[in-house]
């Protein structure tokens, strides 16, 4: 009797303390920083980053093969544009299938194997989640345009014509009538894109959670979230009234027109938050990232959410639109989006797979490499996820197509000449000097960049003053000094026209960052007092010049062109 009772003590006694060390174990859990907010994301467009079976077109093997390379340089996302069966009318943002992959780009034991060796190398995948509209040879499309009482007819927006003409005004943004007339049922269909890429009507609950299905499909292959293609146009005025029409004429030669009723729509963030609830049921704190843009910080900072729990990371493109080097104008920006009022947590990048490289934007042709370093540092220095381009740490830069003949993206082929499309942004990634920069040994899909040669990963790589091994150094020490890590952002000398300045700092941490945003040498006196800080002496940690190893004086700091000094206050 004895021992049975003891051994029931004892029994209740270990569930105890396995209780109590479980839910400590939960609550250090719950404490702990999301792993988006201190992660690099590197944007992965697939047909231009590996081409493994030298067929001219990069593939999901081509990615799994250089995971090494994106480990070594500091990555811990990718986020890689749509892999999945497509008719390419837009290269992949028009979907046939949501739950499959391309088979130009591989299988879907291609996609698994990417999965587990990049969670060997502690690299996460964010697949890209077109939710706005699908391909019009996507299954769902070709029931409901089959005729007006098939099921999924109200899964797409459908609407007679008014006089033999479309429904309203609206403009496609890839050029004239948002509207396609069907003849086999005699009504228009609408698209915000390309006419091959038909909207999804979001406002039919059978449609919604179908696409909420294709989610969890990736969900539990174990992705790491989503970046949420053309998010803000997920909705239209039912009552389809005309835009407002303004002065002169688009590229494509239409009227100029307000996306007033077809646009950034309320209703988006009911989307928003329904699939930010179904990423919240899985482990691992699951990140979307939105395609979100507006007219100031207010209107871009609702895509969090009231409480937070709508698009963890909204794109907030200013310094893909800032596109000159001005220290008041990134000072402004940046602490605006820093003090965003959702108080939401930051992301930063300066280029994608749909705008001119920054390279090309920021350069000036003379000084292009050193302002490669200075954005570099921006992005990598601020408080916030920075976000990359495969190829920026390169500096690569754009390689447009010289005649219509040579476009492959359909708007240049529409815009043509004032618009030239896209081509130019997505050439193939430069690996080394061998033939098509090592990406191919069959013609590349689009030409390689002519200055290949110089600019590669393998010469970059031997060079340790190239941007390539700038870029390493800033990610090695974002990763390492706690003050970039989880320090404030705090401005200096703010009413500098020339040089941008600013504190990182942390409980136990103070880094100095000081950028001089000219193509002349600027002499700068940082006074910390007013931050609450007596020291006024720096370590270099990290400078774009040789800036010696001596304790810096932070009141007499000469900054070359375009240099770049990082600093830990003594």
């Amino acid at each position: 009797m004895f021992s049975k009772f003891r051994k029931y003590s004892v029994a209740l006694l270990a569930l105890s303390l396995c209780g109590s060390f479980c839910a400590t174990a939960i609550a250090k859990e719950a404490e702990k920083e999301p792993w988006w907010k201190q992660a690099v994301v590197y944007e992965i467009y697939p047909r231009s980053f590996a081409d493994a079976d030298n067929n001219g077109v990069g593939e999901i093997k081509g990615i799994t093969s250089k995971l090494d390379y994106l480990k070594d340089l500091g990555v811990d996302a990718l986020w890689i544009t749509p892999c999945y069966p497509s008719p390419q009318v837009d290269f992949g943002y028009d979907i046939s299938d949501y739950k499959a992959i391309a088979p130009e780009y591989g299988t879907m034991a291609d996609f698994d194997e990417l999965l587990a060796e990049a969670k060997k190398r502690d690299i996460k995948i964010i697949m890209d989640f077109v939710m706005n509209h699908s391909s019009d040879k996507h299954p769902w499309f070709v029931e409901s345009a089959s005729s007006k009482d098939n099921a999924k007819r109200d899964w797409y927006i459908w609407r007679d014509g008014v006089n033999g003409a479309p429904p309203n005004n609206w403009i496609s943004l890839f050029g004239h009538s948002a509207w396609k007339l069907y003849p086999e049922t005699g009504q228009y269909n609408y698209h915000f894109f390309y006419p091959e890429q038909p909207d999804l009507n979001w406002r039919n609950s059978e449609m919604r959670k179908a696409m909420y299905d294709a989610a969890r499909f990736w969900l539990d292959k174990g992705v790491a979230g989503f970046r949420l293609d053309a998010v803000q146009a997920l909705f239209e005025d039912p009552k389809l009234p005309d835009n407002p029409v303004k002065e002169g004429k688009n590229q494509y030669g239409d009227p100029n027109t307000e996306y007033l009723h077809n646009d950034r729509l309320p209703e988006v963030h009911d989307v928003l938050r329904e699939l930010r609830a179904v990423l919240d049921m899985y482990p691992g704190d699951r990140v979307l990232i939105g395609e979100t843009t507006g007219s100031d910080i207010a209107e871009i900072s609702k895509s969090y959410g009231k409480n937070l729990d709508e698009v963890q990371l909204p794109m907030n493109f200013i310094m893909a639109y800032i596109n000159k080097l001005s220290a008041p104008e990134f000072r402004k920006r940046i602490s605006e989006w820093d003090k965003n009022p959702a108080g939401g947590w930051p992301l930063y990048f300066f280029s994608n797979h749909d705008q001119v490289r920054h390279f090309v934007r920021y350069g000036d042709k003379i000084h292009n490499e050193d302002i490669a370093k200075l954005t570099a540092a921006v992005l990598m220095t601020v408080r916030g996820t920075p976000m990359m381009y495969y190829g920026e740490e390169l500096g690569m830069q754009n390689n447009d197509p010289k005649t219509k003949e040579d476009v492959q993206d359909p708007i240049g082929k529409i815009g043509w000449p004032a618009e030239i499309g896209r081509d130019g942004e997505r050439t193939p990634m430069q690996w080394n000097s061998e033939i098509n920069a090592g990406f191919s040994k069959a013609k590349p899909w689009l030409p390689v960049s002519p200055d290949y040669k110089k600019v590669n990963v393998a010469s970059e790589d031997a060079d340790k003053n190239s941007v390539l091994n700038f870029y390493k150094q800033l990610i090695h020490l974002r990763k390492t000094e706690d003050a970039l890590k989880n320090g404030s952002y705090e401005t200096l000398d703010d009413h500098n026209p020339d040089v941008l300045s600013y504190l990182r700092k942390s409980k136990d941490e103070i880094v100095v960052v000081a950028l001089n945003m000219t193509p002349a040498p600027k002499f700068v006196q940082l006074d910390l007092s007013a931050n609450g800080i007596s020291a006024d002496t720096a370590e270099p940690l990290l400078a774009s010049f040789d800036a010696g190893s001596e304790s810096l004086h932070l009141k007499s700091l000469k900054l070359p062109a375009y240099g770049v000094l990082i600093g830990k206050v003594n």
